[in-house]
């Protein structure tokens, strides 16, 4: 748990999603519908966690790296394993603020 933590503020974890938000990774923000309507990273995709399953196969037609975000890191963290499980290359971007002020940086 420690280490789950410390990743989510690491700054070389912030220069990794940096990085590939750059290369043009697709930012996925796994919060419920109402949470997204409430504010969100301009150009995200809205897919909620209990949702991303369902939605797996075009998650991958995307063909590009994913970024995934929530409001505290937890879900988007578990959205990220998932997507790894399943041969993305998906990265956790922690809270859609942190990552919204990396794009605005």
């Amino acid at each position: 748990m420690l280490q789950f933590i410390k990743s989510l503020f690491s700054s070389k974890g912030n220069e990794e999603v940096k990085e590939q938000l750059a290369a043009g990774a697709v930012i996925i923000d796994v919060r419920s519908e109402g949470e997204y309507g409430g504010g969100h990273v301009k150009g995200s995709k809205n897919i909620p966690l209990n949702k991303l399953a369902g939605k797996l196969d075009s998650v991958k037609k995307l063909n590009k790296p994913i970024v995934c975000v929530c409001a505290s890191g937890m879900r988007s963290s578990q959205a990220t394993n998932y997507l790894k499980q399943n041969g993305l290359q998906a990265y956790n971007g922690g809270s859609w603020h942190s990552v919204r002020s990396l794009i605005q940086e």
